[in-house]
């Protein structure tokens, strides 16, 4: 049954007469009578009747009227509970991000959100291709997701909120033959080994780019979608790797060097995804304004330094 229908036969039992629901809403008497009409379709019994020129309310009418009241307090209710819980600064906000991005900001923004009356934040760590990304705004208030410069941009049914731009550097072993250069270019790196993603992960696509530079594709050895992994790798000396400069940066003393590519930069956007509605919630928008403060905080790592975050 419609909402407002309902209001219309509660109005007219409390009321008495069409004329004076039609003057309380502002609206006209022939109005007020088809909304009627239209929710007597929907019963089985009359709900009104004639006493003299006024329309009043059977008792089938009185007993629907009476439920309208009880529907209207529900209704009142649910949005008043809506509304607490949309500005409730401690309510609970679940996160996603991908593997670099859940290491270089879940801690800080736990830590962050510790002290009482700030948003319970609930974290998961989710590493998928960058078309999936977009769908997981279904299943978590907030994702940290990542995609290429000039990639195809994220759809525009989800609003994105941006934290980092962050470039791309090679990273290597300190012992490599390229290591005391001040950068590198794509035609240095033409018989190197790489470790790549697996297929369909942002990153991937930035390995094509130097392919297409380089006029040959590079030789792929490792597949690998975690960084702290990839690093390992390049570390032992046999492999080179790309590797964010602010989000997975090699950590101190791991005997990596990171290079910039001087012939075809390279970066990357982290961003936040949500669905538009999520930002009305008050602890929503603190977790994303406490994620944006500490990524435009972040350190910066250039040149050839093996660097932390």
């Amino acid at each position: 049954m419609d909402l407002h229908q309902l209001r219309l036969l509660r109005e007219l039992g409390e009321r008495g007469s069409l004329a004076a629901v039609a003057r309380s809403l502002h609206v006209s008497a022939s109005a007020v009578s088809q909304q009627l009409t239209a929710l007597q379709r929907r019963v089985e019994v009359p709900l009104t009747e004639r006493k003299g020129r006024n329309l009043v309310l059977t008792g089938a009418g009185r007993a629907l009227a009476s439920a309208a009241v009880d529907i209207s307090v529900a209704m009142s209710s649910a949005e008043q509970a809506v509304s607490r819980y949309v500005q409730d600064p401690t309510a609970t906000v679940s996160i996603s991000a991908f593997t670099s991005a859940g290491l270089t900001w879940f801690g800080p923004l736990l830590h962050a959100l510790s002290a009482d009356g700030n948003p319970r934040v609930v974290l998961h760590d989710r590493d998928v291709g960058q078309e999936a990304f977009p769908a997981l705004a279904a299943d978590y208030d907030l994702v940290i997701a990542h995609r290429l410069e000039h990639s195809k941009p994220w759809p525009d049914t989800i609003s994105v909120l941006p934290l980092v731009h962050e470039p791309l550097d090679v990273a290597m072993s300190d012992r490599h033959r390229l290591a005391l250069a001040p950068s590198v270019g794509v035609a240095d790196l033409l018989d190197e080994e790489w470790v790549s993603v697996q297929d369909g992960y942002p990153l991937e696509s930035a390995l094509q780019a130097i392919a297409v530079h380089a006029g040959r594709p590079p030789t792929v050895t490792h597949r690998i979608n975690e960084f702290l992994i990839a690093a390992a790798i390049v570390s032992a000396g046999s492999a080179i790797a790309l590797m964010p400069r602010r989000t997975a940066p090699p950590p101190l003393g791991s005997g990596i060097v990171l290079k910039s590519l001087h012939d075809l930069p390279l970066a990357r956007h982290v961003d936040i995804l949500c669905r538009p509605e999520a930002l009305h919630r008050t602890a929503v928008r603190t977790v994303v304004t406490t994620l944006q403060n500490h990524a435009s905080g972040g350190p910066d790592q250039t040149g050839s330094r093996a660097s932390a975050s």
